[in-house]
Formats: C-alpha cells, sequence, structure tokens
C-alpha cells in the first residue's frame, strides 16, 4: 500500500495535458517541446526579436492554452497583463489591437503547431 506523501507532483504537459514523467520547468513534455523548438526554428516570417521573445515566454511557462489549444491566455513581459490570444495572431495587447503581429501571437501560433 503505497501512501501520497505532500512531496509528490503529478503534473501535466501544457500543450497535450499528457502527465509527465519528470516535471518540467517549463511544463511541456519532452515531444511537445521537440516541436516548439522545430515550430521556431522554421519560422522565418517574423522577425528574430519576436522568436526569441515567443520561445522565452514557452520556456517560462507563460503561455496557457485555454480551447482546442487554439486560443491561449499569454503573459506581459513584466508579469502584470494577461493578454488573450489566437495562434492565428489575433492578440488583446496594445499592437494586437493596431493589427500589428506582436510576440505574444508568435508564442501562440508556436504552440498550436507543436
Amino acid at each position: 500500500m503505497s501512501r501520497a506523501t505532500a512531496t509528490t507532483k503529478h503534473t501535466r504537459c501544457l500543450r497535450c495535458r499528457r502527465p509527465l514523467r519528470n516535471p518540467s520547468p517549463d511544463g511541456l513534455g519532452p515531444k511537445c517541446r521537440q516541436r516548439v523548438r522545430r515550430a521556431a526554428r522554421t519560422e522565418a516570417a517574423h522577425p528574430q526579436w519576436q522568436r526569441n521573445k515567443a520561445v522565452e515566454l514557452i520556456k517560462l511557462g507563460a503561455v496557457v492554452p485555454l480551447r482546442q489549444n487554439r486560443i491561449f491566455l499569454v503573459v506581459s513581459d513584466d508579469g502584470t497583463e494577461i493578454y488573450r490570444t489566437a495562434a492565428t495572431g489575433q492578440c488583446n495587447c496594445p499592437a494586437g489591437l493596431r493589427s500589428v503581429r506582436c510576440y505574444h501571437a508568435v508564442a501562440a501560433h508556436y504552440m498550436a503547431a507543436a
């Protein structure tokens, strides 16, 4: 008979919701992390600084899927705002409201592509 302790942690991948064998600092499993990195390498339509910021957001676990991995909650740089972002590019951040592709949308695109 096993007994669960307070230190037992059951975590799941933020993208596919599968249980993780080892807790991950970014909240992604190894396969999803590999897919995100592959999507980041193949995406040349965005400036390099946006790709770097998007990957940083994903590593920090600041991109949380809401619905069917198409709508995401993305935390701002300073952590004071949470933006609702679609993988297709719509975002309710100040840049997104001006119809400018922001790095929040790039991060959501990477998560959806993974």
